[in-house]
């Protein structure tokens, strides 16, 4: 799950193990809203059973309407293999906090 910072910059706070080792609980990621997703891209989406949720995935591939996502973390993440396809909101370009880095694409499942 992913909350929006109450802030006017595109921040993203990550909340869960789903993204681990890539991302982890507490850490800031910066968004950037409407630029369309590629496979490999992390990806901050929402899901048409969950719409008040935001979560922070790997986007796979496209997948009718939306996008097929998962965790970095098969273990602790529900993604499109519960929920079907997402909605991809926008794409995670850079962790800010605690350890700043850009995040680059990484192949899908690796």
């Amino acid at each position: 799950m992913a909350r929006p910072e109450a802030n006017p910059l595109p921040l993203v706070r990550v909340v869960g193990p789903s993204m681990v080792p890539t991302l982890r609980t507490g850490d800031v990621v910066l968004v950037r809203f409407g630029k369309p997703a590629r496979p490999g891209d992390l990806v901050l989406v929402r899901w048409a059973a969950r719409p008040g949720q935001l979560s922070v995935k790997r986007a796979v591939r496209p997948d009718g309407g939306g996008w097929h996502v998962e965790g970095d973390n098969p273990f602790a993440s529900t993604d499109s293999r519960a929920l079907g396809a997402a909605e991809v909101l926008g794409v995670v370009r850079a962790r800010l906090w605690p350890r700043p880095r850009v995040l680059g694409r990484s192949a899908p499942g690796g």
